[in-house]
């Protein structure tokens, strides 16, 4: 496990060791905002949907939750603490429910009764009915088939869901509103991260894809192709991202007076968070950002990718030429929008427009259907040539039917839908969302119509598949299923590293 470190730990003598017999851990998460050098709370997620509280250095303190599995009886797939809270946090299973505890509150000994409190596109929040306070305070019934991770915002007020149906829904958390959304490709999403000043969300998944989506323009902006299976981590480096200083513009006021001026779909986010939420325009937007993010797969293989102007803000004259992106600027409408209280009205509208953005580069040559519809789309510029790989064009249709209707019948869904009865909301049956009628749309834009990324590293760095992807300020760590955590020197960074290496490692192996 990963924690806090304070000063140079001895890594020859573990802080706190425990053997689990029936169930094994799948996931945890320290307190970052309660840590000291004298005590750290952790929680651990396990196989069978327990969730242990406890306390590494003051090892009397251990509570389980969960424990006769009346809430879940399903895999705990990530959990975290709520931002800034001492005693509150969120577990998500493989059942697809997201569940809010409090450590002080005991759980029940029968399983608990919910009442429904809010329901939305693909989501419903229930609390519990019960006399006492106990846990959980609050169930969220989130997409179709498991929930695999969660994220978020730097704020603290909005949270990331990555779901098998291959959906990636934003909440804002506290009033239970979907702000925004977006499909994958194809398949399921495994990961999600938000970059470090909360304007961009990256997901990778079963499409062995990592896609960008623009928290303020609720529309995907790019897409990478690197890996050679599901990318199964996404993490963004706040070390190399940089964006030139300047003064961000000043809001006075109440949320609600800066939500009635702003532009629809763009919050505020902590300025104070990250030094990449300083710009100089007077819209909001950046100028000369690069922000570098990574990824790492079942396929064994670390990638690092760049996003910098010229991807982000294609109708921006760019700053320096980018040789691995091939961009075609296209009009985009100005009716695009998305808001916690709009957001169920601007998910239907978009099912039913393709909002085409850019065209993107790869290493194969053009496909004859794109190539004409470019031509008549874009006449005035002369016929601009770019060209499309096959993993571009592929849709259903080139699928066998029987294959893909077995092999991704969990993954396409619209979710939950809102139904109004005797002034009461009911859950209606989730229905099915066919995929071939979602490519195009703003929630899954089609391959040739967002800029294809190419990975500035792409290495195979392990022998079973990658689960970890951690940046640090001095080095990068990661960890395979066959149990080896790696540490890597950035450029610099070598010979300090390896000094503290060799001083708290029996060996001196610089790994």
């Amino acid at each position: 496990m990963l924690g806090p470190s304070f000063t140079a730990a001895d890594l020859s003598k573990p802080i706190d060791k425990r053997i689990y017999k029936g169930t094994q851990p799948t996931c945890h998460d320290f307190n970052q905002f309660t840590a000291t050098p004298d005590s750290v709370s952790l929680v651990v997620g396990f196989s069978a949907g327990q969730v242990q509280y406890l306390d590494p250095i003051k090892k009397e303190t251990s509570k389980l939750f969960n424990e006769e599995r009346f809430i879940d009886k399903t895999k705990v797939t990530c959990l975290k603490w709520m931002p800034e809270s001492e005693s509150l946090f969120l577990v998500a299973h493989t059942s697809g429910n997201l569940y809010l505890y409090n450590v002080e509150h005991p759980c029940g000994t029968t399983a608990p009764h919910y009442q429904p409190l809010k329901q939305g596109p693909g989501f419903a929040v229930y609390t519990c009915k019960s006399k006492s306070s106990r846990n959980p305070l609050l169930k969220w019934s989130v997409g179709e088939g498991a929930l695999h991770e969660f994220a978020f915002a730097p704020d603290g007020k909005y949270v990331a869901c990555a779901s098998q149906d291959g959906s990636l829904r934003v909440f804002h958390f506290d009033s239970m509103e979907l702000y925004g959304a977006m499909k994958s490709y194809f398949g399921g999403l495994l990961c999600v991260c938000w970059s470090p000043d909360g304007r961009y969300i990256v997901t990778g998944g079963e499409d062995d894809l990592v896609t960008v989506w623009s928290f303020w323009d609720c529309r995907v902006v790019a897409r990478g192709h690197g890996h050679k299976s599901w990318v199964s981590v996404v993490a963004f480096d706040p070390y190399t991202s940089s964006v030139d200083d300047g003064e961000q513009p000043e809001f006075s006021g109440s949320d609600e007076d800066f939500q009635e001026h702003a532009p629809l779909g763009r919050n505020r986010t902590n300025s104070t968070l990250s030094r990449l939420s300083k710009h100089n325009s007077t819209d909001g937007r950046a100028t000369n950002v690069t922000y570098r993010f990574g990824s790492v797969g079942q396929d064994t293989q670390f990638c690092l990718w760049d996003l910098t102007e010229d991807i982000l803000f294609p109708h921006q004259p760019l700053s320096r030429a980018r040789t691995h992106t091939n961009m075609v600027n296209t009009t985009m409408p100005s009716s695009l929008s998305c808001g916690s209280h709009t957001s169920s009205l601007a998910l239907e509208a978009n099912m039913a427009n393709s909002i085409p953005h850019s065209l993107s580069r790869s290493n194969s040559l053009p496909h004859p259907a794109v190539t004409n519809a470019n031509s008549k789309a874009h006449s005035t510029d002369g016929g601009v040539p770019f060209s499309i790989s096959k993993f571009a064009t592929l849709t259903l249709h080139d699928r066998k039917d029987k294959s893909a209707e077995k092999e991704h019948k969990r993954n396409h869904s619209i979710g939950h839908v809102i139904s109004k009865s005797n002034d009461k909301l009911n859950l209606v049956t989730r229905n099915k969302l066919d995929t071939a009628k979602t490519l195009g749309t703003t929630l899954c834009p089609r391959m040739d119509e967002v800029p294809l990324l190419e990975p500035l590293v792409c290495k195979k760095i392990a022998h079973e598949r990658l689960t970890v992807l951690i940046f640090l300020e001095d080095c990068i760590v990661t960890a395979c299923q066959e149990g080896f955590i790696c540490t890597w020197a950035r450029p610099g960074k070598v010979g300090l590293l390896s000094a503290q290496n060799q001083a708290n490692s029996p060996s001196g192996t610089v790994v």
